[in-house]
């Protein structure tokens, strides 16, 4: 009787100092950031997708520059090559090349976007005007998913670092997790301009 009931108090022990250590604090951030990740993969995808078919519609304009199309297509092919899981937010490498890709693609993007208003057939096409508008829609999409992302890193990477609950981490392996840099950030705030008006 005795016996159990020190393992009973012993089992109590051990769940009391993982709750007051953080342990539950730590798997439900963890979680948290991950459902975040997955949201801003989710629209980056959604946005590639909305590329391609951007693509094929500008390939209609046989006198589009050719360059700026190409610099899009290679750069959408490079974003979309790069495998992204859960386990891409605990590497710092595999994080910084997922930011880079998108972030070149964003950029031949808004050189595209430029480079249309010299054609004022293809601004009209209404298979054009539509992808724009749903383009205009991805970009947004993925500045909130972004936003949710960082907000959620934030939270867990302050309980990783504070005393006590980064012993914790440190016992189960909750290290920091990467976040998007303060150079990504500038160019994300100037997002791809989408936004044509009427053909003049």
């Amino acid at each position: 009787m005795k016996s159990w009931f020190f393992k009973m108090a012993a089992a109590l022990a051990v769940v009391l100092s993982l709750s007051g250590c953080g342990y539950n604090d730590f798997q439900r951030l963890d979680e948290a950031t991950k459902s975040a990740w997955s949201e801003v993969v989710n629209q980056y995808q959604r946005r590639a997708d909305l590329v391609q078919n951007l693509v094929n519609t500008v390939k209609g304009e046989t006198s589009f520059e050719q360059d700026t199309l190409t610099k899009v297509i290679e750069a959408r092919a490079k974003a979309t090559s790069i495998q992204v899981t859960p386990e891409t937010l605990n590497n710092p490498e595999a994080f910084k090349q997922f930011q880079a890709a998108q972030g070149e693609l964003s950029s031949a993007l808004s050189r595209l976007m430029v480079t249309v208003e010299r054609y004022p057939d293809l601004k009209a096409n209404k298979a054009f005007a539509d992808l724009r508008v749903a383009l205009e829609g991805t970009e947004n999409r993925i500045a909130v998913a972004r936003n949710r992302y960082i907000q959620a890193v934030q939270e867990y990477n302050v309980l990783a670092r504070s005393f006590p609950t980064n012993l914790t981490g440190m016992v189960f392996g909750y290290k920091p997790k990467e976040n998007f840099s303060v150079a990504n950030e500038a160019e994300i705030s100037n997002a791809p301009k989408v936004d044509f008006g009427p053909a003049k």
